[in-house]
């Protein structure tokens, strides 16, 4: 059992699976089968990561990541998902994650650590400034419909 926390990779199946009682949090409409689905596509197409902190034997805290190369930013990593189990928030876990991932990037030779925040999120917010990442722009979005709809 694991006394002091830890940040790791989900490379098995039986780690990607362990991660989704914490991922299913922030995004309840994926269950399980559909969420390790989703991770291995995404591993394919994009090089997504997925880590996650661990603390005695229990997943408190996940990630998914890429690194990618564009205009704007040059060689970033950008953060798609960040969640800390609702048990476990202020304890520190999302912090040790985000501090993993910016090290991770540092490592990787990026220049920039980007991610979205859903604007009701409030509290993610402030997590985030608190932690050196300021509000700097906002995203926007439109659904693509099929023409046989």
């Amino acid at each position: 059992m694991s006394v002091t926390p830890t940040v790791q990779l989900a490379t098995s199946d039986e780690e990607i699976v362990a991660c989704h009682p914490v991922m299913h949090e922030l995004r309840p409409h994926i269950d399980e089968q559909e969420f390790a689905s989703r991770v291995r596509a995404q591993e394919q197409v994009n090089d997504f990561q997925l880590a996650y902190v661990r603390s005695q034997d229990l997943v408190v805290a996940v990630a998914g990541f890429r690194i990618g190369y564009n205009l704007a930013w040059g060689h970033y990593l950008y953060v798609d998902d960040l969640v800390t189990r609702t048990t476990h928030r202020s304890q520190g876990f999302g912090a040790m994650l985000l501090r993993w991932l910016h090290d991770f990037a540092r490592e990787a030779g990026c220049e920039q650590v980007h991610l979205d925040s859903a604007l009701q999120r409030k509290g993610a917010h402030q997590f985030y400034e608190r932690h050196g990442m300021p509000n700097t722009s906002l995203h926007f979005d439109s659904v693509i419909r099929s023409n046989s709809a």
